[in-house]
């Protein structure tokens, strides 16, 4: 683990030091990135089921409940924010409604909101980074599977790595669905709140 996330340090590192020194065009190159590994994770799914038979079914229903108790967790968290911080109600659901999605989230709610459009995009990038952070330490006290729940939308995407290293092949396959369900929920429900 600690040579995993020294090489992910070590490429985040490179890629900063390219982008100050360089300035390349890369244009919409990370989306491309992220539908390859999306496309590698669906292959790595694929070659090999993590459990025989009637074992895949008992996974299903706690996998499938999982993106939404996080949905709604993410929400009643948002919820709370507005009555603890006197933020309106609408935006601060929506920003919980966004579970990480920071590049959808934060420019949707700047088109109302100028000011909780950045705390829309903060809050749910500091969720990612602290997915990121946290996977690996939290995964030795509690259920790797479930614990995917702090990613949010990310654990289909940019936390997927650190999860499938930290907690095994399982929890990678529960993120990645989880993610999955939550990436199809989130551009409805946000506008939903927002409205």
């Amino acid at each position: 683990m600690r040579v995993y996330s020294l090489f992910v340090l070590i490429v985040l590192s490179a890629g900063f030091m390219v982008g100050r020194s360089f300035h390349p065009n890369l244009g919409d190159t990370y989306e491309l990135v992220l539908y390859a590994l999306v496309f590698l994770i669906g292959v790595d799914i694929g070659m090999e089921p993590v459990l025989p038979g009637p074992g895949r079914a008992q996974l299903a229903l706690p996998v499938l409940l999982l993106p939404m108790s996080t949905m709604a967790a993410s929400i009643a968290a948002g919820v709370l924010s507005a009555i603890l911080f006197g933020i309106p109600l609408k935006y601060a659901a929506a920003i919980g409604a966004g579970c990480g999605w920071y590049s959808y989230t934060g420019p949707l709610i700047a088109s109302y909101s100028a000011l909780y459009g950045t705390v829309g995009f903060l809050s749910n990038l500091f969720r990612e980074l602290l997915t990121i952070a946290a996977y690996p330490v939290l995964k030795k006290y509690l259920p790797p599977g479930p614990l995917v729940s702090i990613g949010g939308a990310t654990t289909m995407d940019t936390t997927l790595g650190i999860i499938r290293e930290a907690g095994g092949r399982e929890a990678g396959i529960v993120a990645f669905i989880h993610g999955f369900v939550l990436t199809m929920a989130v551009p409805f429900l946000v506008p939903l709140l927002l409205g």
